[in-house]
């Protein structure tokens, strides 16, 4: 296959994350939102907020980040309980349709937002934990309320949103008061 060929085969594979549904509804409480529309929602906030980041991110690499970062969800699917050794394997196969110097910089994107440990990957994980959480705010806790998803789980869950933004850390700390609050969230 010419490079060209291999972009396109790789474009027409993650038209797959459509199809891939989450845990969490749309700020509207109408349905639950798809991987797709969870990525270019952080792509959005990734802009949006990058003037809260901890350290100056390059907003680019981070919105690649973003919409990279869970195109493994197409074999592993979107759980709770990480499978790492799925997720290489997906890892693998999916960034392998790509011609070598892409594949070598996305698969590097998605590893290093797995490893969290430059300021874009920080910034952009610190994205993907609080933008669930704003949407089960918005749509009243209802994600949380079917899972009996406890105060303590959150917080354990986000406990590293921090590293990548004090400012959205304290909002989002803010919402998880409130629903607690008001028995969104189990308060234990």
């Amino acid at each position: 296959m010419t490079d060209f060929e291999k972009q396109i085969s790789f474009i027409m594979e993650l038209d797959k994350i459509k199809k891939i549904t989450r845990q969490t509804y749309l700020s509207d409480g109408s349905r639950k939102e798809n991987d797709a529309e969870h990525s270019w929602h952080l792509a959005l906030m990734t802009f949006v907020l990058a003037d809260y980041a901890n350290e100056p991110i390059d907003v680019l690499k981070t919105m690649k980040m973003v919409l990279l970062h869970d195109v493994i969800e197409i074999d592993a699917g979107d759980t709770y309980a990480y499978d790492t050794e799925r997720e290489l394997k997906a890892a693998d196969r999916i960034f392998g349709l790509l011609p070598e110097a892409q594949q070598k910089e996305y698969r590097g994107l998605w590893d290093e937002f797995e490893a969290m440990e430059t300021p874009e990957s920080k910034f952009a994980n610190m994205l993907d934990k609080v933008q669930p959480l704003f949407l089960n705010d918005a749509s009243g806790g209802i994600s949380w309320e079917e899972h009996g998803v406890k105060k303590s789980q959150v917080l354990k869950r986000d406990e590293r949103v921090h590293e990548g933004s004090e400012r959205i850390w304290e909002y989002a700390k803010s919402l998880i008061e409130k629903n607690a609050k008001y028995g969104k969230l189990i308060d234990e």
